[in-house]
């Protein structure tokens, strides 16, 4: 089982490296997230899940309270400072997509780190960003169906993206032994060896 007893400053390093790596695959994505959006049928959605993956990618591969917020806060600073097209409304979309993600880790208090549980994270993000949304004042102009659409297919991508990608992105990278650095094999891994 992972220590929980607060982040050390490896952990905040290596939360902040992951938010860089993903603060620019967040700018990236922009003009992918605009090239995709004329298809319709809020296809954009499918892919708006990349934005909520470094509170989850982080949490797995960190496993401790805060790392979620952090994560996805400075990610999306990274995104701003490279000149993000959304400005600095990005720095409050990466707080509330985080805080939402870390109140899901919380409510398992960071014992547990399967696919479910970063799935609801990841459709937790989504609804911090809907909120956003809303606050904004432009989505409740949808006819009923359409926003219907708009909000079950920003939640399916956000939980194939941020949620399954991301878990089988951490088994990956497990595989490789380079959460070791960050993460000593437990018990339990050792206890896996024997079988």
């Amino acid at each position: 089982m992972q220590n929980n007893k607060g982040l050390k400053l490896v952990d905040v390093l290596t939360a902040v490296v992951i938010s860089i790596v993903f603060g620019i695959v967040y700018k990236l994505w922009g003009p992918f997230y605009y090239f995709v959006k004329p298809f319709g049928l809020h296809i954009d959605q499918l892919v708006y899940g990349m934005w909520f993956i470094a509170a989850t990618v982080a949490y797995l591969i960190i496993r401790k309270p805060g790392v979620a917020l952090l994560a996805e806060t400075a990610a999306a600073s990274g995104e701003f400072i490279m000149g993000s097209e959304w400005g600095l409304e990005v720095l409050i979309y990466g707080f509330v997509q985080g805080l939402f993600a870390e109140l899901v880790f919380a409510a398992f208090r960071y014992k547990r780190f399967d696919v479910f549980v970063v799935s609801l994270a990841a459709a937790a993000s989504t609804i911090g960003s809907l909120i956003m949304d809303f606050y904004k004042g432009y989505i409740e102009e949808l006819a009923v169906w359409n926003l219907a659409l708009f909000i079950g297919a920003r939640f399916i991508g956000a939980i194939v993206i941020a949620g399954i990608f991301a878990r089988s992105l951490v088994k990956a990278l497990e595989a490789t032994g380079v959460t070791q650095m960050v993460r000593p094999a437990s018990k339990e891994d050792y206890d896996a060896l024997e079988r």
